[in-house]
């Protein structure tokens, strides 16, 4: 709504000029002519602000990945279902399936390498200044460090990441459309 107020004033303001230019141009006047004033700057528009993003505009990206990962591995479906009268022969064929379709969109769309490089179970030193959000610790946390302890999972990183831009057509709310068979 301000964007257009600016817009009214500054085209006001030159048809005001034009106007003007014209009146006292059609003038004749025998007072010798004066060299014309500098136009005065034009009025500076405010920033505009970025739009307000919705939470699914913002995750899009992750949205879309969720999406691969559910028409690659049936990876929602998984995770959602109650497995608690499912067999374990069952819920292992299953985890095969999803294995296999989620492990396939991680290779094509993500480098992955482990955070710390030694192997599970190995004794780590954690230094002082240690980066958080890389290192958890765990167990009997207390004093500072450095510390020593066991490695209990490496943990990840994405290295390079080569995600697609969700398509723009897309409803990035829609993980899986509904599938309807037709005789």
């Amino acid at each position: 709504m301000a964007d257009s107020f600016y817009l009214y004033v500054a085209a006001a303001f030159a048809v005001g000029f034009v106007l003007s230019a014209l009146i006292f141009r059609s003038r004749k006047s025998a007072a010798p002519e004066l060299p014309a004033p500098a136009p005065a700057p034009a009025p500076e528009k405010p920033a505009l602000a970025a739009p307000a993003l919705t939470p699914e505009q913002q995750h899009a990206s992750g949205l879309f990945l969720l999406s691969m990962l559910q028409r690659e591995g049936r990876f929602v479906d998984f995770v959602l279902e109650d497995v608690a009268g499912v067999s374990d022969d069952q819920l292992a064929g299953a985890a095969r399936v999803v294995h296999e379709g989620c492990r396939k969109v991680l290779k094509q769309y993500l480098s992955i390498e482990p955070v710390l490089p030694q192997e599970e179970g190995a004794t780590v030193d954690v230094p002082a200044g240690f980066d958080a959000g890389r290192i958890r610790l765990t167990g009997n946390v207390a004093g500072a460090p450095p510390f020593k302890g066991a490695l209990k999972h490496h943990g990840w990183a994405a290295k390079d990441v080569k995600l697609p831009q969700p398509p723009t057509a897309l409803d990035v709310k829609i993980l899986a459309p509904a599938e309807v068979e037709l005789p």
